[in-house]
């Protein structure tokens, strides 16, 4: 485990970064670092990089200080690498990991395998946000600094629902909410509430989806005609997987966008059966278990294809197993029956 004020012992500046089309998490604990440094460390110049971020998320203290460009070249004491499994993630930001004087990477992601100086990667932590949670001086943590950790926690545990949800991730949620944060209008405004333009364009995508396998697999895609169409980016797409995956029957969810010529970003999301950061790693991506992304490229259909062929051949070895099981039991309650 890794404390942060260890780390700061001779640092005068710092640049913070997270993944590319940061999320509630990846934002969340951005700023949450950001403001404890400014906070508790007023000697200490920090930055912190992100690509645009949602715009429910800029109630958050510190946000209008996120830089989108990294176009100055700068060398930094230390670089904090938030909820990014591997440091291409990073985006342009990267550029700051490899001539910082020292770097240190917080993250969750199972497909991680460190790539800073000081790694604490925990995939069994609900989030990233829980995590930096740990890492920063609790009773030095203000009600501002809460709320961004709150934030990243419930985006990743989809309020607490997910699987990933442990009793440590209540234990911090209960000493977040005694900082006095508005939890109600965080879950309300930062996961719930969507536009009108976002509610129509999950609505095309369930609209539009199709089952594969049986019912197992839902695939839902947009293309870039319908995001012109309806004036929304990829921000705004958040949640569709998730909701294609409550479908009933359904082990996997696929949820595809397109970015380019032939190129889809996919996002996967598993209901138990499936490891689904197994089939992205595959393709170059990563992530959890049963949360996980990766770019393709191919047309629609190789995309589909080569995604459900991986998901295809872990639900049939799921499905030997328990027909081997099955098949002993027989043997045994048949013995039983002889004697």
């Amino acid at each position: 485990m890794i404390r942060l004020k260890n780390e700061l012992e001779g640092v005068k500046t710092v640049a913070i970064a997270g993944h590319i089309r940061p999320d509630g998490d990846c934002t969340g604990s951005c700023l949450a670092v950001y403001n404890y440094l400014q906070e508790n460390y007023p000697e200490i110049s920090a930055d912190v990089y992100l690509e645009k971020i949602n715009p429910g998320f800029l109630f958050l203290k510190g946000a209008e200080q996120v830089q989108t460009s990294c176009e100055e070249d700068r060398t930094y004491d230390l670089f904090i690498a938030l909820d990014a499994s591997e440091k291409e993630r990073l985006g342009e930001a990267v550029k700051y990991l490899e001539t910082a004087k020292k770097t240190l990477c917080i993250d969750h992601h199972i497909t991680n395998r460190g790539f800073a100086d000081q790694n604490w990667v925990d995939a069994k932590a609900s989030s990233t946000a829980e995590l930096v949670f740990q890492i920063l001086e609790e009773d030095r943590i203000s009600k501002e600094t809460a709320e961004a950790i709150y934030m990243g926690i419930i985006h990743d545990t989809g309020v607490f629902q997910y699987t990933n949800t442990t009793e440590k991730t209540m234990q911090i949620a209960g000493k977040l909410m005694a900082r006095g944060i508005d939890f109600t209008r965080i879950i309300e405004d930062t996961f719930y509430r969507k536009t009108y333009v976002q509610n129509q364009v999950l609505g095309r995508a369930l609209m539009e989806s199709i089952l594969l396998m049986n019912g197992k697999v839902i695939v839902g895609r947009i293309r870039q005609k319908d995001m012109e169409f309806y004036g929304v980016g990829p921000s705004d797409l958040e949640g569709i997987v998730s909701q294609l995956r409550v479908t009933a029957g359904v082990e996997v969810a696929i949820f595809l966008y397109e970015t380019g010529t032939q190129e889809y970003k996919a996002s996967l999301r598993s209901n138990g059966i499936v490891d689904v950061s197994a089939v992205c790693a595959y393709f170059g991506g990563g992530g959890h278990v049963k949360a996980a992304g990766c770019t393709m490229h191919g047309s629609l259909y190789d995309v589909v294809n080569n995604l459900t062929l991986h998901i295809e051949q872990q639900l049939k070895e799921e499905q030997e197993g328990i027909d081997s099981l099955e098949e002993e039991q027989d043997k045994i309650e048949s013995l039983q029956e002889e004697e």
